[in-house]
């Protein structure tokens, strides 16, 4: 008997499964994939080297295209909205056309850019970044040569959008209540991301709250208001995270958690219903460090979590179990700012005594490989681990060049669940162009042995 799976969301999590029931379900099934936007498959997170020409087009960020995916037999309707989800009926609305049924149901409707309730928030001129459509209004803002950009937040949306807007040669405020960039890693390590913003010539205006924003005659943002001052402003660029475009999902009573996104299992069934699943975006995930449910929107994870709801309804179709689940995340992250290099994973100092653990902090100073190579480059390597058990909880890296990936050693670790000591004793690969003789964050390691005693 056939049957249709019906995806609501084109992008990464989306296709993927879309994709994967594809090529394994009997031709007679249907998979239908109902997209708003104009693309699918693309990288969001490739959009601020677009924007700074790095990159030369958006269908440079396309990973498989709108035609592509129907040559593959999926039926991909380009520009339709669903507007609710009824789960007892097994239907979704769409806008301006009936109500599409389905016998399994999968959402993948993504993140959405965090737009305060502040006075002048409406305005034009003022964009948020998440999507192809949202890079190319921002394009086009900047192609009209605004005399001052002002940047609310420096997160890594916020900072890479910085980047791109001072490789272009625009004047550039950063503006974040943080006391230092990218609030997600130390102080000590925000401090030397701040340097950096500074000698390429970024005002940074941190611990400053952003009030509102005050309009011309014609709607269209002058200024950035503050607690303290008003800053003046032709074009704003929102760079305060994202929250979960979850609100479908909500509407129809499905559970919702962290920054509102939807409950799943390991499987990426939503939690109470049968025949639904998610992935992407708009979901928690398990922190493996904690056990908590957070929001981490990334593309590594959507992909991978699109496979396993694909996994999941293959095996529901032919009444098995599931064979592959998705065990969480531990936080990994990597961006940089020009030349500047920052990675991190697991949790930061704060977040580890906030989650019970008692942490222990260290902190290193490196160089990217053997000092007595040409022009080696520092690097701070911070390693945060629990008191109690020695485990790793943490670690942080800002550096020069090939710095940042060498936290994926230690986001393996905490996947593992290794302790300092163990990763002291880890058989990584050295030679003096590429590594110290001890690998940085087996220095950092050391240096926590030695402090727990």
């Amino acid at each position: 008997m056939s049957q249709r799976v019906v995806v609501i969301g084109g992008d990464a999590a989306g296709m993927t499964v879309a994709s994967a029931l594809r090529r394994q379900l009997p031709a007679d099934h249907e998979v239908v994939v109902l997209e708003r936007g104009t693309w699918t498959s693309y990288s969001a997170c490739g959009i601020p080297y677009w924007i700074s020409g790095e990159v030369e087009s958006p269908e440079a960020l396309v990973a498989r295209s709108v035609q592509a995916h129907l040559d593959n037999g999926i039926d991909v309707r380009m520009g339709v909205e669903a507007t609710a989800i009824d789960p007892v009926a097994h239907t979704v609305s769409i806008l301006g056309g009936n109500d599409l049924p389905y016998d399994r149901l999968v959402i993948a409707t993504g993140a959405e850019p965090v737009r305060p309730d502040l006075p002048g928030i409406e305005g034009a001129g003022i964009y948020g970044v998440q999507t192809l459509d949202d890079g190319q209004a921002l394009i086009d803002g900047l192609a009209k040569r605004p005399e001052k950009v002002v940047v609310v937040g420096s997160g890594y949306v916020g900072l890479e959008i910085a980047e791109a807007c001072v490789a272009r040669g625009f004047d550039t405020t950063v503006i974040d209540r943080s006391k230092t960039p990218l609030s997600i890693i130390e102080p000590r390590l925000g401090e030397k991301v701040a340097a950096a913003m500074r000698k390429h010539g970024i005002r940074l205006l941190s611990d400053t709250a952003v009030t509102g924003f005050k309009l011309d005659d014609d709607g269209r943002v002058s200024a950035v208001d503050t607690e303290d001052d008003s800053i003046e402003a032709d074009l704003v660029v929102l760079g305060l995270g994202v929250t979960a475009r979850s609100a479908l999902a909500g509407d129809a009573g499905l559970p919702l958690g962290a920054k509102d996104g939807i409950v799943v299992d390991e499987h990426q069934r939503v939690v109470g219903f049968d025949d639904i699943w998610a992935a992407g975006d708009c979901v928690v995930t398990k922190d493996r460090v904690t056990g908590d449910l957070i929001h981490v929107p990334l593309g590594t994870h959507a992909n991978k979590q699109g496979l396993v709801a694909a996994v999941s309804i293959l095996a529901d179709v032919a009444g098995a179990a599931p064979r592959v689940s998705f065990p969480g995340v531990v936080g990994t992250a990597i961006t940089k700012f020009c030349a500047l290099e920052v990675s991190r994973t697991g949790l930061g100092e704060r977040q580890a005594r906030d989650a019970g653990f008692d942490p222990l902090t260290v902190s290193i100073e490196t160089t990217n490989f053997a000092g007595y190579m040409p022009d080696p480059e520092t690097m701070t390597v911070v390693m945060i681990a629990d008191r109690a058990t020695r485990r790793l909880l943490g670690a942080q890296i800002v550096g020069g060049e090939d710095s940042a990936l060498r936290i994926d050693v230690a986001a393996t670790a905490l996947a593992a669940e290794m302790t300092v000591d163990d990763i002291v004793m880890l058989d990584l690969a050295y030679a003096p162009p590429f590594s110290s003789v001890w690998s940085p964050i087996q220095v950092a390691a050391r240096a926590a042995v030695k402090a727990l005693g």
